[in-house]
């Protein structure tokens, strides 16, 4: 991040919390569950899927990861009871990953046993680098055991992704596909946009012709165009591939993407802790960050 970006990103950290909420809610559906569902209610009304998220990560007590699992649980009910085409995504940190392994995996048992219940699916979030083998682990262990209905995540940015997308071709797993959202240091990460853009595609080829199920996420209209066309070279079907979006980015693009017949589906992020997870989306991309400024400095005008 250049010296200016991490400026902007600075200053908005030192703005009051009930500042940065206005335009944090952009891009977050809300506190409450109900305002999650409602978002994805209406996003389903027009073609759209959803995958909804409990905001939180490294929690530091068993009180606190049981709190979060039983909160994904009740997603899991509110999504089936609701009759939404939705599915969960969950961070292993919040569940307890940082604080027993053992642990962790009880809770994510628990969360896809309910899942399976009502014909549901789990993806597995990726967080920062120091936690990427443990959640390798606990995703090859839990399929070894029999549940299919979990996926999890791969980030072009990480230099070890593409041995990481072989193990994972081997069992055939569901994988979304990002560039990566976390600050890395340059032994572990790719940091020019064109490496990163270029080891998304070799990444998404290889998934793709290993058969894999690739949830295709991003905004980058370049890495879209090499996805439309890597689909119409191994002529796939529908069901073997979906786009995937953040709430609030780029809506025209997702419009044109549905209306390209492709299906597509929306992180939608709720919850108590939504600050934290903006101040990440900040530092990922910092042209966010400098809207802020900007509208404040222009409502002071």
């Amino acid at each position: 991040m250049s010296l200016m970006n991490q400026l902007m990103v600075s200053m908005v950290e030192f703005l009051p919390k009930r500042v940065v909420k206005v335009f944090a809610m952009r891009y977050i559906a809300g506190e409450e569950l109900g305002d999650a569902l409602s978002l994805v209610g209406r996003l389903n009304s027009h073609g759209v899927m959803g995958t909804l998220d409990v905001l939180g990560e490294n929690t530091r007590t068993e009180q606190d990861a049981l709190f979060a699992t039983k909160a994904c649980e009740q997603v899991l009910h509110a999504i089936d009871g609701n009759h939404l085409d939705a599915n969960l995504s969950v961070k292993l940190t919040q569940l307890g990953l940082q604080i027993d392994q053992e642990l962790c995996h009880s809770h994510v048992k628990n969360i896809l046993e309910i899942a399976e219940q009502h014909k549901n699916f789990v993806r597995m979030d990726m967080e920062d680098s120091s936690t990427t083998t443990a959640t390798l682990r606990l995703y090859e262990r839990l399929r070894s055991e029999g549940f299919k209905n979990t996926g999890l995540v791969i980030q072009a940015n990480l230099r070890r992704s593409e041995r990481d997308v072989k193990r994972l071709i081997e069992i055939k797993a569901n994988v979304r596909l990002c560039k990566g959202a976390y600050v890395e240091p340059k032994t572990l990460a790719f940091k020019n946009r064109e490496e990163i853009r270029l080891n998304y595609l070799k990444l998404l080829r290889s998934l793709l012709e290993g058969r894999c199920y690739v949830g295709i996420a991003t905004h980058d209209d370049f890495l879209i165009r090499g996805a439309y066309q890597y689909i119409q070279d191994m002529r796939l079907q529908k069901s073997d591939y979906e786009f995937q979006m953040l709430h609030g980015v780029k809506i025209p693009l997702r419009k044109s993407i549905v209306a390209d017949g492709h299906r597509l589906r929306v992180y939608v992020p709720f919850g108590e802790h939504w600050y934290a997870y903006s101040m990440r989306r900040f530092q990922e991309n910092p042209r966010m960050a400098r809207y802020v400024l900007r509208s404040l400095f222009s409502r002071s005008e």
